[in-house]
């Protein structure tokens, strides 16, 4: 394996952080502010579910009462105000990120993040975790508006990756790699469930060891 041309790809939600109770109180607080009139808040149940899901998804699930063109705004407006919030208010970073990360890195591997988020959501990441100069790129659903696993595949052919691997939380992120043809494995200790994973962490520090059996396969 070509470590130049290998990189190592992090969903962000269950996987680097979480910010489920951020992120729902951040909309609450727009709702408040700016559609007094819809008459009901978000609750952290509510949102942990559907963390990982594109935006849209996120939209018709939140905000299944409305109206296309009224969800559309609310949702956009929570999701603005959102990412303004996170600035100041970030998520509660998994022990071991950074470390992880830095140990990847002097292992030769080269490290981005592709999610389902909104622009801004993941240079909040990572300004909040101190993480900037330790990730070489990132791409989201809200740059390409394409499932994750031909964002991801968008990612590697921008930086010239021939392989890759994927570590995420959810099946959706399990199918996004099947997909892709990307290696996928499991944090368990996210917010989603895979059964049978093939590979699979319970904390984010044993990312480097479960990569170094892989590279020797």
């Amino acid at each position: 394996m070509d470590y130049r041309k290998t990189g190592i790809i992090f969903d962000i939600d269950g996987t680097l952080w979480d910010a489920n109770k951020q992120i729902c109180d951040s909309w609450n607080e727009y709702l408040r502010i700016n559609e007094s009139a819809y008459g009901r808040f978000i609750t952290y149940e509510e949102m942990e579910a559907v963390l990982g899901k594109t935006m849209n998804e996120i939209g018709d699930a939140i905000f299944p009462d409305l109206a296309p063109e009224d969800r559309k705004r609310v949702l956009d407006g929570c999701m603005t105000y959102e990412v303004e919030y996170l600035k100041t208010n970030g998520g509660k970073v998994y022990e071991g990120t950074k470390d992880t990360f830095e140990k990847l890195r002097t292992a030769g591997y080269r490290l981005f993040i592709v999610s389902n988020c909104q622009q801004g959501y993941i240079e909040d990441f990572l300004l909040t975790s101190g993480c900037e100069s330790l990730i070489e790129a990132h791409l989201c659903f809200g740059d390409t508006r394409v499932p994750k696993d031909r964002t991801m595949r968008i990612l590697m052919d921008r930086v010239g990756l021939t392989d890759a691997i994927y570590i995420g939380d959810t099946d959706g992120d399990r199918l996004a790699c099947e997909r892709a043809g990307v290696p996928f494995i499991y944090a368990s200790y996210g917010f989603g469930t895979v059964a049978y994973p093939r590979w699979s962490v319970s904390t984010i520090r044993e990312v480097p060891e479960v990569i170094r059996k892989l590279a020797l396969r």
